[in-house]
């Protein structure tokens, strides 16, 4: 049977109440996805790991029914895993590796609720310690907007995804390139998580805050559900049979 302290969250809500329930209480949160096998087994380790620590809250995130949340985590990939003490970040890892979240749960754990406030950010797992990088020059907010215009208006559709096509980082970005290929509808794209500037401008410029983001003659059309629903009703084949009669503009 489930442990007490392993909870699968319901709502962005559901989740903002468990973790504020006990702010000195350390929390593992476990993002998965129903499509992604590693999810699985990993799902039964958090299973048994809850048993061991009963002192931790595990909450199981199922990614993509959450996005809300994940994207607050800047989550992109199944199996993922973070340790919170309350709100603050203790140590986060991509992938499903056992040994490792044994050994942070009995780090942390342990770790008396008084000291706290002395614990200090985990970077990722496989971090290697390197010399700090030489600060690129920043771009200016206008720079920002010009640049993800650019990009927008590069190819009659364009996919603003995680990752690219032949290996996308999310599964959002998964289905939405399945969805494109199977109208066999020509597409450029562009990875979202290779630039901040423009993964943030993108936000900011379509007034949209998730990813994908479809776009179809420099202008946005939405996410993966509302593309699904234009394929679905036939709106999304008129779109592009419209541009097919009126051509593109140059740019």
């Amino acid at each position: 049977m489930p442990s007490d302290n392993l909870v699968n969250v319901t709502s962005p809500d559901h989740f903002k109440s468990l973790l504020s329930a006990d702010l000195n209480r350390v929390s593992c949160l476990n993002f998965w996805a129903s499509w992604a096998e590693p999810c699985q087994a990993f799902n039964k380790s958090i299973e048994d790991e809850a048993k061991d620590f009963p002192q931790v809250l595990f909450l199981n995130i199922e990614a993509e029914e959450l996005s809300d949340i994940s994207e607050s985590f800047d989550i992109e990939a199944v199996p993922s895993f973070l340790l919170l003490r309350g709100h603050t970040l203790l140590a986060r890892h991509s992938g499903s590796d056992v040994s490792l979240l044994k050994s942070l749960l009995s780090q942390h754990s342990s770790s008396s609720s008084s000291s706290s406030s002395n614990i200090q950010p985990l970077a990722t797992s496989n971090a290697t310690p390197q010399a700090p990088a030489e600060q690129p020059k920043q771009r200016t907010e206008e720079e920002i907007v010009a640049r993800c215009k650019e990009l927008m208006n590069k190819h009659k559709v364009v996919l603003f995804m995680k990752g690219n096509p032949t290996s996308p980082k999310c599964g959002f970005s998964r289905q939405t390139v399945g969805l494109l290929r199977e109208q066999g509808v020509e597409f450029a794209w562009f990875d979202i998580l290779s630039d901040e500037d423009v993964r943030q401008g993108l936000k900011k410029v379509n007034d949209w805050p998730t990813f994908p983001q479809i776009i179809v003659k420099g202008e946005l059309i939405g996410g993966l559900d509302i593309l699904r629903e234009m394929i679905e009703n036939g709106e999304f084949q008129e779109i592009l049979a419209d541009e097919d009669a009126d051509g593109v503009d140059e740019k």
